[in-house]
This record gives C-alpha cells, sequence and structure tokens, in this order.
C-alpha cells in the first residue's frame, strides 16, 4: 500500500500525541469499543471521540457496528505502509554510513 504525503501528515500528526499512540497500543491487541478506550485516560468521552476522529480520518483505525456496539479496529496495513515508509530512509542512512565508513577507513589505512 503506497501512502500519499497527505496520508503520511494525517498519520504522523494524529500519532504525535500520546493518548492517540496509546489508543493505537491498545488496539493492537484487539478491538475495542469507545468506553474501553477511554478507560485509563482521565479526560472526557467526548475528548476520546475526538481523538478517534483524528485517528479514523488518518486511516489509522476504522469502525464496525456490532449490533449496539461500534468497535473500533486497527488498520495494519496503513501502519505497515508508514513502516515501509520510514525503513526506505533508515536504509538509505544506513547505505551512506557504510559508504563513509568504508572512506575513512581506506583514509585511516593510507595514513599509515
Amino acid at each position: 500500500m503506497a501512502v500519499d504525503d497527505d496520508q503520511l501528515d494525517r498519520a504522523f500528526a494524529a500519532l504525535g500525541d500520546p493518548v492517540r499512540r496509546a489508543m493505537i497500543a491498545r488496539l493492537s491487541r484487539g478491538p475495542a469499543t469507545v468506553n474501553e478506550l477511554a478507560e485509563p485516560f482521565p479526560i472526557t468521552k467526548q475528548a476520546v471521540s475526538r481523538h478517534i476522529q483524528v485517528l479514523e480520518a488518518a486511516g489509522l483505525i476504522s469502525r464496525s457496528r456490532d449490533g449496539q456496539r461500534r468497535p473500533c479496529h486497527l488498520e495494519p496495513a496503513v501502519l505497515e505502509a508508514l513502516t515501509s515508509w520510514i525503513d526506505d530512509y533508515r536504509l538509505e542512512t544506513e547505505r551512506r554510513f557504510r559508504r563513509m565508513d568504508a572512506v575513512l577507513r581506506t583514509v585511516k589505512e593510507q595514513e599509515k
């Protein structure tokens, strides 16, 4: 799944909040209702709902209907796409460091 710049912006902005990161961590263990997500936080249900809306808008979670319940679900494909985007830059940086290490080794050997 390719991620465009707007989606990256929304996802990283959403993950910039510790409450939303904790919600993502909770959802990584399985679906949860708004009440279940709100439980560990000393904030209003309204605030929890706003956090959920931000996560939904970023594509990080979705909601389904199960009778009266509306559980939230993690969208792992989006997290995988973010991880892939980060890994591309990490791998390129590692390649540059390896090239720099090789140059430094060559310089050091020439000094001997």
